[in-house]
């Protein structure tokens, strides 16, 4: 039991640790004030609180299937917050403190629907043993144990990016959040395929020989990368889409940032 639930929320937690450590990053690299994070997480574990309650009613929807379908349009929704995140990093990387104010609320955005997200399963799996007294100190105990392994992980990423020349702090960011963005395009494939939404395939290989996926190195690939140990092809297809999409438009604007008289407006 102890061993399940570290894994189980470690591999919840340390998605929503990464994007939380990645934006709070470069929420120092702008000077920004940090107090959205406070509103975030808030938001966050009370949402994920009232999903949790309401989940019964949320997976009758769509022939049963509603868990499945929000929980991809919650993934994807956050992939379209990092696209305008990583935009209007660039469009401030030289101190221009354009659209600041959006983009602290899409920061705000991202990381409380991705707590949500996250956080929904593991009051789901803890509130399953509220009546088995014997197991739920090990559950716990699990928890305590996962979530302090991913944040960690999580600070570890941030004081990383810190120790980092200015430039290529933004650079690296931008990378992470890419990797971060096309792992979510992933995980809604998979969940649209559970939902039968798409088709089911065959996977195209399967290395869990080599990583397991419960391993924490295959935890943080899975949160990082999107690691998936037996990926179908309509999921290896959404990461790739998802990962020249973010990319291509990344460096679409980086370059227009660079022309002299060339300014880039964001219209939402």
């Amino acid at each position: 039991m102890l061993l399940t639930s570290v894994i189980l929320v470690l591999r919840e937690v340390l998605e929503a640790a990464l994007l939380l450590s990645i934006l709070l990053a470069m929420s120092r690299f702008l000077a920004l004030q940090t107090r959205w994070i406070y509103i975030a997480l808030t938001a966050g574990v009370l949402g994920s609180v009232v999903y949790g309650q309401y989940l019964g009613t949320v997976s009758e929807l769509f022939e049963g299937m509603g868990q499945e379908i929000v929980n991809a349009a919650l993934q994807f929704t956050i992939y379209g917050l990092l696209l305008l995140i990583g935009v209007l990093l660039i469009l401030n990387r030289s101190g221009e403190a354009r659209y600041l104010q959006l983009l602290q609320w899409a920061m705000v955005l991202a990381v409380a629907l991705a707590a949500l997200r996250e956080g929904a399963e593991i009051y789901i799996y803890l509130i399953a043993f509220r009546e088995q007294a014997e197991l739920l100190q090990g559950a716990l105990l699990g928890a305590l144990i996962g979530g302090g392994i991913g944040f960690s992980i999580g600070a570890l990423f941030y004081y990383l990016l810190l120790g980092l020349p200015r430039r290529r702090r933004l650079i690296c960011a931008l990378v992470l959040l890419s990797l971060v963005a096309a792992g979510l395009c992933l995980q809604a494939t998979q969940l649209l395929e559970q939902a039968d939404w798409l088709p089911a395939q065959q996977p195209l290989w399967d290395t869990s020989g080599l990583l397991s996926e419960n391993s924490v190195m295959g935890q943080l690939l899975y949160a990082l990368l999107g690691y998936e140990a037996t990926p179908t092809p309509n999921v290896i297809a959404a990461y790739l889409i998802g990962l020249v999409l973010m990319v291509t438009l990344l460096i679409s604007v980086w370059l227009k940032t660079r022309m002299p008289g060339v300014a880039v407006d964001v219209y939402v």
